[in-house]
């Protein structure tokens, strides 16, 4: 007869971590707010694309959640092109999860901000294993990294709501396959919103920054 039991980790932890995912959505859709998690690996452009986006967004506060194992200069370039950010450091860990979330929002407070967005640890695979509280997952692509990301991590694409295919002004340089890489998105998440965008010329953003702030007023106007 077995005299030890055997305890499933991974199910508790990820228990515990849906029911403070809830609590921080809750507490966003109350105060009418929105809170992005942007994921990607290291080197996509996830702090240009952030700065590309508070440029473009001068009609809402936009407040950043900069996270990383160490360092800071992802918090000071986002707070110097006039976003409101604090940083996070993991300790280590590859990704976000909802009570990192809840550390940072008592920290950045949501008073002063329309917005939110985490600027998850460059990972393409932990991030997408722990809800983070958010109410849209959005994920970012560079070219260079290859037209075949989304078939070797499957689940970063079929948990994001939003894909953005960023350093479309490399294509000339890299063999990246633009209709392939969309076909493996649909493939995984027929939902998935798509936007091809550079987010170091602000090309293809129009449609992006369109559907964003409809998704900002639509947060307003659920407790209007």
């Amino acid at each position: 007869m077995e005299d030890y039991k055997v305890l499933l980790v991974k199910e508790h932890v990820f228990a515990e971590n849906e029911v403070n995912a809830d609590t921080v959505r809750k507490e966003f859709s109350e105060n009418k707010k929105l809170l992005i998690n942007v994921m990607s690996s290291p080197g996509s452009g996830k702090t240009t694309t952030l700065v590309r986006l508070i440029e473009m967004l001068p009609q809402y506060r936009i407040g950043v959640m900069e996270c990383d194992i160490d360092a800071d200069c992802d918090a000071k370039t986002i707070t110097e092109h006039g976003g409101k950010s604090i940083q996070l450091h993991t300790g280590g860990m590859c990704h976000m999860d909802a009570q990192m979330t809840k550390q940072g929002l008592d920290e950045l407070g949501m008073d002063d901000i329309d917005v939110c967005f985490i600027e998850n640890v460059g990972n393409l695979v932990c991030p997408a294993e722990f809800d983070t509280g958010a109410d849209i997952n959005l994920t970012i692509l560079s070219v260079p990294e290859g037209d075949d990301k989304p078939a070797k991590y499957p689940l970063m694409y079929e948990v994001s709501d939003v894909v953005l295919i960023n350093k479309i002004d490399t294509l000339p340089v890299f063999d990246f396959d633009t209709e392939l890489v969309k076909e493996r998105i649909r493939k995984l998440n027929p939902d998935a919103v798509i936007f091809f965008v550079s987010s170091k010329t602000g090309e293809g953003f129009k449609d992006c920054i369109t559907w964003l702030s409809n998704a900002i007023e639509q947060r307003r106007r659920e407790h209007a």
